[in-house]
């Protein structure tokens, strides 16, 4: 909880929080401002909106996973350098499934660049509307769009946007975008390897590998040249590591209650997730197909899902515990259900729903 930024001190502003846990998932925009209200203090959802669309302090793009993250803007570009030929490489086979060969994506490439240049930033609609004029032509009724984006995305051509109504996402050229950009790491695997355990710590070698999407022999890699900034533990019966100098012995007086949104970072950093969630329950946080819901954590351990829904007086949140709220549990998580009403600008009616085993 600590190293996700979701116990003990937490930053003030945005940049302070992906500075600190390096990468939020981002396929759902609105989740990923809520990953930003558990991890920080004071701020609101206006504050995470400025950053990625008018500060570019926060880039959205695909990284790990090949699924899209916030990220700093300074790490992206060496980020994007490191896991996108790997993305690009992977994902062939499926474009070639939906008619993007390799012909019409040397033609496809320019286009983009000089459709963003000079009408940029474009929703996807309009994007292919532009492509089509330049005789690149791509199936509006086919998931070819979502991935032609993604292999202009892995290629370092661009990323996400600033956001129109309704968070419709817009792509913009990446060289245009990221202004803020760090000088490439002269070990790219090995600072990718310090970000995560930094972050997500205790940790091993197949978390790291199933957190980058990338392949074990390469984590092994950038765990053994971060060796000497690594410390052994023991988490459930097995090694794991942090970074040395990692404070291990705080402890927290009173119950940490966080509600996470969906997606949640700290469901998707590892290998098993039993640390932080019992089998028993699993199915409840993720049924299939992916989506992983919104979670009740109560001192690192998911207790429960939650949802929210618009009402005329503001904002409903329920909560589904798995088993009873103990009492001196129940007024801290009030506290937080109010808070997220807080960070979205409204008033919250909280309620805890039926128990479902």
């Amino acid at each position: 909880m600590r190293s996700q930024r979701l116990s003990g001190p937490r930053p003030k502003t945005v940049t302070g929080v992906l500075r600190d846990v390096f990468a939020l998932q981002a396929q759902d925009t609105r989740a990923s401002r809520l990953a930003v209200r558990a991890r920080s203090e004071g701020l609101d959802a206006q504050a995470v909106i400025r950053a990625c669309n008018q500060d570019r302090t926060v880039v959205r793009t695909w990284a790990m996973r090949g699924t899209l993250h916030m990220l700093p803007a300074e790490d992206v570009s060496w980020l994007v350098s490191l896991l996108g030929p790997a993305l690009a490489a992977g994902d062939r086979r499926r474009r070639l499934q939906l008619g993007l060969d390799d012909h019409l994506l040397e033609r496809a490439i320019p286009a983009i660049r000089s459709a963003l240049a000079a009408n940029g930033p474009l929703i996807r609609a309009e994007l292919l509307a532009k492509l089509a004029r330049k005789r690149v032509t791509v199936d509006p009724k086919t998931n070819a769009a979502a991935h032609l984006c993604f292999y202009a995305a892995a290629r370092g051509l661009i990323c996400r946007g600033p956001d129109r109504a309704d968070d419709e996402p817009t792509y913009v050229l990446f060289e245009d975008w990221v202004s803020k950009r760090s000088p490439r790491p002269k070990d790219p695997l090995a600072e990718l390897a310090t970000r995560y355990v930094g972050a997500h710590g205790p940790a091993d070698v197949r978390d790291f590998a199933t957190w980058a999407g990338i392949p074990l022999a390469d984590a092994r890699q950038g765990f053994e040249r971060i060796k000497a900034r690594l410390v052994e533990i023991e988490a459930l019966g097995k090694p794991a590591w942090m970074l040395a100098g990692t404070d291990r012995t705080a402890r927290v007086s009173r119950p940490g209650v966080r509600l996470l949104g969906a997606f949640d970072a700290y469901l998707l950093g590892y290998a098993r997730r039993d640390l932080a969630l019992s089998p028993t329950f699993a199915r409840r946080i993720q049924a299939g197909g992916g989506w992983i819901h919104p979670a009740l954590v109560v001192d690192g351990r998911v207790v429960g899902t939650w949802r929210q829904q618009r009402t005329a007086g503001g904002l409903a949140v329920t909560v589904e515990p798995f088993a009873a709220i103990p009492r001196n549990v129940q007024p801290r998580l009030e506290a937080e259900a109010q808070d997220v009403g807080r960070f979205l600008g409204l008033d919250v009616q909280f309620a805890v729903g039926r128990r479902r085993i």
